[in-house]
């Protein structure tokens, strides 16, 4: 198992998360940077939020995009027109490419939810030329999330039991300060650089923001699912109280890290 994040459809991911994922590829390109005639890999492409913002950024020679999840992979196939992206079912902690193919591999939003981490940069770094970049970026799920950090704080306010679920949700893997930029040096990885990357989360209203959670897409999607109907109303009804004030626009900060192969 190459993944322990919860999918219910791409047009779900895309509500729940896609849409913010595009909003932060560009980001990430800033900072992991990319150059024309490179061969990049991108490691868990979801529905290509990454994969097509590089495909505009530059004139790469070749893209290669993986993501456990086929129907993922499917949707990006559907999407795309560009002959120089290629997009396969794969397993981030075993490549099947060969080693030092690429000049860069990439990932967005991904590694927190690979079930061995460590195992997937190194298997990044594998298949980086000598010279090359490996460059990953993760939410920072405990504290710079507002929009999930509000629905666990609201929901455990209800009822005490969900703390634990919370716990869960937001003290995933990786996503402290450091913990990824550590993670890549020791894989072996040099001129290891972290930042923070920040975008905003604007939802057109209360039902933008609560209607992806009952699509049961990703961990609070989940637990959504598993209360009953009164409690699902007491949770709404709480957490459209809380963001009356918030003007429904939500920052978020992502953890980012790249590094060079020797």
């Amino acid at each position: 198992m190459a993944s322990n994040f919860i999918a219910k459809g791409a047009d779900g991911y895309e509500a729940f998360m896609g849409r913010w994922s595009k909003r932060l590829a560009p980001v990430f390109l800033d900072f992991a940077g990319i150059k024309d005639g490179e061969r990049v890999l991108d490691v868990g492409c979801g529905t290509g939020s990454l994969t097509f913002s590089i495909a505009g950024r530059a004139d790469v020679a070749a893209i290669e995009a993986i993501d456990f999840e086929e129907q993922f992979v499917e949707a990006l196939r559907q999407q795309n027109k560009d002959p120089r992206i290629s997009a396969r079912q794969g397993d981030a902690c075993a490549l099947t490419f060969e080693d030092g193919k690429f000049d860069r591999a990439l990932s967005l939003l991904v590694l927190h939810f690979v079930s061995t981490p460590a195992k997937a940069i190194s298997e990044m770094r594998r298949v980086v030329r000598p010279g090359g970049v490996v460059a990953a970026t993760v939410w920072d799920t405990f504290g710079g999330m507002p929009s999930q950090r509000m629905f666990w704080d609201t929901f455990c306010a209800i009822e005490p039991a969900a703390i634990e679920r919370r716990s869960l949700g937001l003290a995933r893997p990786l996503t402290r300060p450091g913990e990824l930029a550590r993670a890549f040096a020791a894989a072996g990885l040099e001129q290891v650089t972290e930042a923070s990357l920040t975008i905003r989360m604007d939802f057109g209203n209360f039902d933008d923001y609560w209607q992806p959670f009952l699509r049961r897409q990703g961990p609070a999607g989940r637990y959504v699912a598993s209360l009953d109907e009164s409690a699902v109303r007491a949770l709404q009804s709480s957490l459209r109280r809380r963001l009356d004030g918030t003007g429904l626009s939500l920052r978020a900060r992502a953890w980012a890290v790249r590094g060079t192969v020797t």
